[in-house]
């Protein structure tokens, strides 16, 4: 557990600074641009890059020690920030904010490419949960996740807020990359024991879509819970491309930086109750019945135009998140084997991140060019008004609405299915019998590994497994 912990604060440190740049960018451009759909393209691009690379993140993590990975990581991102930094000195930001020109997009999409890389981290974090943590406190130590991302968004929202306030991008950007590069020297003081990941065959191919594709088909329903969350995270584009337009309006950027980061003290509080009293003996049952409340206050928290009931509505969907995102971790946790979980993790994460771009690249055409207008007219109002009241932006809540009702259906279908019957049986009677499942930490090591933290003992000479352990 100490080990986890160490991992655990240097995960929190890097998505600090990811999410601090990550925010920035979204109120600069939104502020500069007042583009709703310049939003929503930087959103829709973010998860889509997310999904296009999760499923080689989850290959490279079950093939490579985890420090390894986590320090490929921090070094890519660290790369593409400094690079970022460098176009933003030596091109003026008129350039860096023309939407029609080439600047913009690649000064965006590198910044985009450094915080997507941070994910693979992300994934090996989920893994070494299973590698450190005893299995009856997996759920604690997911809810221990969950309050981590809630320390970020805290940190990340209120100053990256004040930083595009009152410092500007250039300092912005400078801030991450010194931030990037504490993270990445801390790393190079953790220890992981582990042993040396064993290859599927003697040429496994780069991404292992297929290894990924096995690993979920293995666990009974298993792949109807990633397409469960996959739908939840459709509905969620909805919110990455619409819920920043809806509070620079409400607030001065400086304003919703710090209200959003109050707000985001729900994430805190949700992971340590999960991390207290973990998901009970049904973490599929838990997850359904939360998304239904996520659904209800999605619905009714912009539902008048009140400052408070909007801060008070995030802080309460935030509240919820981290116990969905614990039970789906603590089930994959439980019923795929150790050695094939990254996959999974990049399998889920891949699917469930295609989803969100496709509602932020639709959603944000539809809300700037019909709906918002739509809802300004004097038919829009007459129509709407019993249910939305008055104000400047009710065509976003009436898109907040509805997705917040489709997303209680969506769960209330999910009780019926078989599939949920299924994976709540397969994860009550044990899960994944592999005795593989779970890595043994390996305790010592040679002098060549105390030269190097982040090797685990078994690197300077690992003796070539059995063919039995091999097929294993």
């Amino acid at each position: 557990m100490r080990t986890f912990m160490h991992v655990l604060a240097n995960t929190m440190i890097a998505n600090v600074t990811t999410s601090f740049l990550w925010f920035a960018l979204t109120f600069w451009v939104y502020l500069e641009t007042r583009s709703v759909l310049a939003t929503g393209i930087i959103g829709g691009a973010y998860m889509l890059l997310i999904a296009i690379f999760s499923i080689a993140f989850g290959t490279i993590v079950d093939r490579h020690r985890k420090h390894r990975v986590m320090v490929l990581s921090s070094v890519i991102t660290l790369g593409s920030f400094a690079v970022a930094g460098v176009l933003y000195l030596v091109h003026p930001e008129s350039a860096l904010l023309d939407l029609g020109g080439p600047w913009f997009w690649l000064f965006a999409g590198i910044i985009l490419f450094g915080s997507v890389v941070e994910n693979m981290r992300n994934i090996a974090l989920s893994t070494t949960v299973t590698l450190l943590v005893p299995e009856d406190r997996h759920a604690n130590a997911n809810g221990m996740v969950g309050t981590v991302q809630g320390l970020a968004f805290i940190v990340t929202s209120v100053f990256s807020g004040l930083a595009i306030g009152l410092l500007g991008m250039g300092w912005t950007l400078a801030i991450a990359i010194a931030a990037t590069l504490v993270a990445l020297v801390h790393l190079f003081f953790v220890r992981i024991p582990e042993e040396r990941p064993v290859a599927d065959g003697e040429r496994p191919p780069a991404v292992d879509l297929r290894g990924s594709i096995d690993a979920v088909r293995a666990a009974p329903g298993l792949f109807a819970l990633i397409l469960f969350t996959t739908f939840n995270n459709l509905i969620g584009g909805v919110y990455i491309a619409l819920m920043d337009p809806y509070g620079l309006t409400l607030f001065p950027v400086e304003a919703w930086g710090v209200v959003f980061g109050v707000a985001s003290t729900g994430f805190i509080v949700g992971g340590l109750v999960i991390a207290k009293w973990g998901l009970g003996r049904n973490p599929i049952r838990t997850m359904l019945l939360i998304v239904i409340g996520m659904g209800l206050l999605g619905a009714l928290f912009t539902i008048r135009e009140w400052w408070l009931l909007y801060a008070a509505g995030i802080w309460l969907y935030m509240t919820l998140i981290p116990a969905v995102e614990a039970a789906e971790q603590t089930i994959i946790q439980k019923v795929v084997p150790f050695r094939r979980q990254g996959r999974v993790f990049g399998f889920a994460q891949a699917f469930e991140a295609a989803a969100a771009p496709i509602t932020a690249f639709i959603i944000a055409p539809i809300a700037e060019f019909w709906i918002i207008p739509y809802l300004e007219s004097d038919d829009g109002r007459a129509t709407w008004g019993w249910l939305l009241g008055d104000g400047d932006i009710r065509g976003i809540a009436l898109i907040f609405f509805f997705s917040g009702l489709a997303l209680v259906a969506l769960a209330v279908v999910a009780f019926g299915t078989r599939s949920y019957r299924m994976l709540s049986a397969e994860f009550q009677s044990g899960g994944s019998a592999d005795p593989d499942g779970r890595a043994a930490p390996v305790g010592a090591g040679s002098a060549a590994d105390a030269a190097d933290p982040g090797a685990g003992a078994a690197d300077a000479a690992d003796p070539e497994p059995d063919e039995a352990q091999r097929r294993r």
